[in-house]
């Protein structure tokens, strides 16, 4: 398969391998994120083999931080990804770096991805808060659970023992 000249041209394309080495990961973790849907190469060669961009290669850094950074699952990191604001970044980023757009046109980019970023802190920022809400209700249940625990701890006594006499002794 060849290439598109907008990519060959202006992003350098790396095999599955060199992505592997580059972001820590394995070449069967990006094979299953393949297959999952969550990263797809820019193009495949006469031979089958995968070639990402530097944008699939910022796709696959993001989802490798969602997960060992925030401890998503793949679930929740096709969440995050399939948000409206992400694939509009990712398509900007990739227009701006694939050509040479006019200054009108970068300038209609950024704008379109400045928009797209504060919807995305917005999202951000409300998840951010559920989480800090969540994880507030359960200090709270912490300390319910610790006082209720403390107060069944019997009080500190000393048993009181009487020492009976044996039968065989005089007394």
């Amino acid at each position: 398969m060849t290439f598109p000249p907008s990519i060959t041209e202006h992003q350098p394309m790396f095999r599955i391998g060199e992505v592997a080495k580059l972001t820590g990961l394995t070449t069967r973790t990006l094979r299953y994120w393949e297959e999952l849907g969550l990263v797809h190469p820019s193009a495949y060669g006469s031979g089958g083999d995968r070639h990402f961009s530097s944008t699939d290669m910022a796709r696959v850094t993001r989802i490798r931080d969602l997960q060992k950074l925030l401890g998503f699952s793949l679930a929740e990191v096709r969440v995050v990804l399939d948000t409206e604001e992400v694939d509009v970044l990712d398509r900007v980023k990739s227009e701006l770096h694939s050509g040479d757009p006019s200054l009108i046109r970068q300038r209609d980019l950024i704008d379109e991805a400045i928009v797209a970023n504060d919807q995305l802190l917005g999202r951000l920022d409300d998840t951010l808060s559920r989480i800090q809400l969540f994880r507030a209700e359960r200090a709270a249940t912490a300390r319910r659970l610790r006082a209720r625990r403390k107060a069944l701890d019997p009080a500190v006594t000393i048993p009181v023992t009487t020492k009976r006499a044996s039968r065989g002794s005089k007394g």
